[in-house]
């Protein structure tokens, strides 16, 4: 029998080759996303200090739950580029953690760029 490739694990190989060739700054952090099945999470991160600087998530009351996960998606989009804006964050390093840039993930990043970060 033929084994079927595990999506997760190659997933998690496309992650590690990014991550080792992109880093986040306090004037530069890392706009780093996270997609599960219901919901899609996004922080922004210094890995100089190793701390979250913002954070935002479907999981938030400003995000309609009877909307389609990719307006999901660009509410959490424009939440995150808020929440940069409030710390004086302008410019970001995307990072796509491995996902196609595409869908869910594109919706995310276009309203971000939309609200005023720059990557």
């Amino acid at each position: 029998m033929i084994s079927k490739p595990d999506k997760n694990k190659l997933r998690l190989k496309r992650r590690k080759r990014i991550r080792s060739k992109i880093s986040g700054t306090a004037e530069r952090p890392r706009l780093s996303i996270f997609r599960s099945n219901k919901n899609i999470y996004a922080q922004l991160i210094d890995d100089v200090a190793g701390v979250t600087l913002a954070s935002a998530s479907t999981l938030d009351e400003n995000v309609s739950e009877d909307a389609t996960k990719v307006e999901q998606a660009a509410a959490v989009g424009k939440a995150i580029a808020e929440a940069a804006k409030a710390k004086n964050i302008s410019a970001v390093v995307f990072d796509r953690s491995g996902y196609l840039y595409h869908g869910r993930v594109q919706a995310l990043a276009d309203a971000a760029r939309e609200n005023g970060l720059e990557f």
